[in-house]
């Protein structure tokens, strides 16, 4: 499972706009907004990367 730091995350909305980047290339999605952390299983974290900054969510691997 890959973490991901995504500082910009503030609200709701943020979070569903990252769930929905990220379903459709990875197997499960869990999105901490109080952390500012996703969690994700099944994708390589460069593809994860280049989703999440498509939508204007530059975020970082924390492992």
């Amino acid at each position: 499972m890959t973490t991901l730091s995504v500082p910009d995350m503030s609200c709701g909305h943020c979070k569903a706009s990252i769930e929905a980047a990220l379903s459709p290339i990875a197997e499960r999605v869990e999105v901490d907004l109080a952390a500012r952390k996703v969690r994700v299983e099944g994708a390589p974290p460069e593809a994860l990367l280049k989703a999440l900054d498509a939508i204007g969510f530059p975020a970082t691997v924390l492992d």
